[in-house]
């Protein structure tokens, strides 16, 4: 058997430049195109994300990448993004496109039964909750768009019309969880492969198994037809090689054997060509006869996503991070686009805030913050990169390549030494957490992943002393501003704080109830900042140790403080937002959305004036701090006091359903009728400047959790994904957080002494039958209120809180002294104290 072969090195970056400038016809300008759709306070985007899938649009002029951050439309001939469809929930385990191109579905990525449906033509967006009791593996469209076929790990295939949700059929018989389906060009017929090494082919129309693949020693991963409906092509998971099919008579016609494992395959339109794409190699058979056509070797990384032109002349192959065109014909590369990122991994922001360093696996991406592009990319040839750090003076930087640090010199970006670190005394060794540097640059330090111990080095290199004492992994590690302090957090809940001179463990912090993600100081060193996986920011007092204030924001994934030391910076997982407080009141100054996945890293630029995050979407953002990041307009002050607050959301919620010709101020987007679309953007202006919502109680004293959740669900299902509305759910998922308790509290009641009434406040970490009881100082039960049943939340006010008029339950006034009051709320039983003075 002939094979002709296309072999492409990459031996640098040099010779990668090299090769795509000599063999590569178009090559598309990604610096311009990374700043399409920017979100809004953003003034710079690096990066487009990790490609998902791709495809072509019928009339083969444009190709649509599926990324992390969004929809991407490139024009097919150019390579030049046209435009950027984002969505911050977009991002998910299971994709696909409709027949049409129009839709973009997604699954999976909250294991939860759940479809997402994105009209990127028309920015519309929509829900499908399925009745599958585990989450989608895999999805696809029938060939009319009209019904999705999903695959579960609950083992069943469901069929579900797209236009109304309706459940039209369940298909029975895999005995572990769906991998993928697809389905027969013309509709009637579904294929299904499973775990459990079978395929098996379903009749569309009656729900009934027509005929299995012969069951195979390892679970089925994809599987795929042909355009003319005649072969069916399957991969297996851990074994190299496709099978091909024969659909009629379900005997094996080829098997096409490659030297590594496969992850994805396309037929050409004429059926007659397969491509089959596995770790950085691309391979093209010829399906009549089995003959391997060629093997194409520009891909670094596994090939994800693979895709003809509608005329078969070209194919198109992804990666994470790379997208190239070939010549289906002779197998030469036509072109690549540029500019999409693997998942992020270390971060790190050089003194002048001129270059940012990004880990993603073997690669290290070096940006140029002024000029927005991609300076150079260092290769290393294991995986590693989870921490980088560059010296005080710029002119190292430091990456993890467990159990080494690689030492780089900035001038001209080549290895300069290896660090060996400790190598773990277990099977698995240990790898390295976190490197950091001191400010005066006489010391480092790294945080070991197997074993809880910290390394601190001098700069020259040389070991100096190993700190122990945590009883888990390091997880983050921060230098005080005076060199002589070392915070470390840990997977133990804990931070110490270690005399960097005598090695010792001068305070431990202790208060969070889940591993700490992030440590930074104040630029005064005075205060510690810690988030934590518990949901809260703490801000502690480094001398005391005592924790000063604590911040709700749901998964808090990294933090840092402003040069001046006013500002504190939240990067969160819940939703990919970034919370600015201001340190000395405890309020919300705004909030920043536009990444679409946890943000892992957030520094200040040295002025002040720019905040970059880097997120595990695989994009940097700049955001503009200078000016005011949000405008509050006086159309969201519907209540017209002056100020956006929550009362302009309880305002809008009281008017819903009535004609913008009875009340014209509550209609914000002045479409007619007050509904829930004015009210997310009132919410979203909460998100904004000085009317951003606090987590404390008095400014949530007029809201319900039953209230929030309700406006929630609808907001959820409104058919727009534009910047403003998704702030604006951002809002309302962040109130509805702070209006849940963690913990149901009785607390102390106001006034006390009183006479002659009082009010008892308490919060409900869930709904519950709620009643208060007052009993005498010798036990006598004096008053019984019996509050009902009643929804998690807080019930702090007058209006809401149990009230007392210092009477027994037969209405006599009773008489001063001190009584006491218990809270019986579910399982729990709370009990306080009381004085009445007259």
């Amino acid at each position: 058997m002939k094979k002709s072969h296309l072999h492409i090195y990459t031996l640098s970056v040099v010779s990668i430049l090299y090769v795509s400038t000599t063999l590569c016809l178009r090559i598309a300008v990604a610096q311009e195109d990374m700043q399409l759709a920017l979100p809004e306070g953003a003034k710079a985007r690096l990066g487009k994300g990790k490609i998902h899938q791709l495809t072509y649009t019928s009339d083969g002029n444009h190709l649509l990448v599926a990324s992390s951050i969004g929809i991407w439309i490139y024009d097919a001939h150019t390579g030049k993004a046209e435009d950027l469809f984002n969505s911050r929930r977009l991002h998910a385990n299971s994709v696909a496109f409709s027949p049409d191109k129009r839709i973009y579905a997604s699954a999976g990525l909250n294991y939860d039964p759940t479809v997402n449906l994105w009209d990127y033509a028309k920015r519309q967006h929509k829900t499908i909750q399925l009745e599958h009791t585990s989450y989608i593996k895999s999805i696809a469209f029938s060939p009319d768009g009209q019904t999705l076929a999903t695959g579960s790990r609950d083992k069943t295939v469901q069929l579900t019309n797209i236009n109304t949700g309706e459940h039209i059929a369940t298909l029975i018989g895999h005995t572990d969880s769906v991998n993928t389906v697809a389905y027969t060009p013309d509709g009637s017929t579904l294929a299904s492969g499973c775990w459990d090494g079978i395929v098996r082919l379903w009749d569309t129309d009656t729900g009934e198994l027509r005929t299995s693949v012969p069951e195979q020693s390892e679970g089925i991963a994809t599987v795929i037809f042909s355009p003319d409906g005649k072969t069916l092509a399957s991969v297996n998971y851990n074994n190299t090689g496709v099978q091909l099919w024969d659909v009629n008579t379900g005997e094996r016609i080829h098997r096409l054997r490659t030297n590594r494992s496969i992850s994805c395959v396309a037929f050409s339109p004429d059926s007659r060509t397969l491509a089959a794409g596995g770790w950085s190699e691309l391979s093209l058979w010829d399906t009549d006869t089995g003959e391997h056509k060629a093997t194409l070797t520009a891909h670094l990384e596994p090939v994800s996503s693979l895709a003809f032109s509608p005329d078969g002349k070209t194919l198109a192959s992804a990666s994470s991070d790379e997208l190239h065109l070939w010549d289906s014909m002779s197998g030469v590369q036509k072109g690549t686009i540029t500019g999409h990122t693997q998942y992020m991994r270390g971060f790190a922001l050089s003194p002048d805030g001129l270059t940012i360093a990004i880990g993603n696996f073997e690669k290290i991406r070096i940006w140029d913050t002024v000029n927005k592009v991609e300076k150079s990319v260092l290769f290393v040839d294991e995986w590693g990169n989870w921490s980088l750090a560059f010296s005080p003076d710029g002119s190292m930087l430091l990456s993890e390549l467990a159990p080494y640090i690689r030492v780089w010199d900035v001038a001209t970006w080549t290895h300069r030494t290896e660090l060996k670190t400790y190598t773990g005394s277990g099977v698995g060794g240990s790898g390295i957490e976190a490197i950091v540097f001191s400010p005066d640059g006489h010391f480092f330090a790294n945080g070991h992943t197997g074993e809880p111990i910290i390394w601190l080095w001098y700069a020259g290199f040389t070991h100096k002393s190993t700190l122990t004492g945590h009883s888990k992994r390091i997880t983050t590690l921060a230098f005080s501003p005076d060199s002589r302090t070392l915070a470390s957090g840990s997977y133990d809940h804990t931070i110490r704080l270690w005399d960097v001179e005598t090695d010792a463990n001068k305070l431990t912090l202790t208060g969070h109830t889940k591993y700490i993600n992030s440590v930074a100081f104040s630029p005064d060193g005075k205060t510690l900042a810690s988030a934590s996986w518990d949901g809260t920011v703490r801000l502690w007092d480094t001398t005391s140790g005592v924790s000063k204030t604590e911040i709700i924001a749901k998964n808090c994934a990294s933090v840092v403080f402003s040069p001046d030391g006013k500002t504190l910076a939240i990067g969160t997982d819940h939703d990919g937002t970034i919370l600015l407080w201001d340190v000395d009141t405890g309020i919300q100054k705004t909030m920043l959305t536009g990444h679409s996945d946890l943000v892992l890293h957030i520094v200040f630029s040295p002025d002040g004036n720019t905040l970059i995050s880097g997120s595990h979407d695989g994009t940097i953002l700049l955001w503009d701090l200078t000016p005011a990041t949000h405008t509050i307009t006086e159309r969201e002050d519907v209540n017209r006091d002056g100020v956006v607050n929550l009362q302009d959301l309880r305002y809008i919620a009281s008017h819903f359903g009535q004609s913008s010709t009875y009340d014209t101020d509550s209609d914000v987007n002045r479409d007619g009728v007050v509904n829930i679309v004015d009210l997310v953007l009132v919410a979203a202006a909460l998100g904004a400047g000085d009317s951003a919502p606090s987590a404390h109680p008095k400014s949530l004293k007029t809201l319900t959790v039953t209230d929030v959740q309700h406006w929630l669900t609808a907001a959820q299902h409104i058919d727009s994904t534009t910047p403003t509305i998704e702030r604006g759910i951002v809002i309302l998922e962040r109130l509805l957080m702070a209006l849940s308790p963690k913990e149901t509290v009785l607390l102390p009641n106001y006034p006390n002494p009183f006479n002659p009434e009082t009010w008892i406040p308490y919060q409900l970490a869930e709904s519950t039958d709620v009643t208060v009881r007052i009993y005498s100082a010798s036990g006598i039960l004096v008053r019984t209120l019996i509050m009902g049943y009643q929804s998690a939340g807080i019930y702090h006010s007058r209006s809401r809180a149990a009230y007392w008029d210092g009477k027994n339950d037969v209405g006599e006034q009773v008489a001063s002294g001190i009584y006491f009051y218990t809270l019986s709320a579910g399982e729990s039983t709370m009990i306080r104290r009381m004085v009445i003075r007259k």
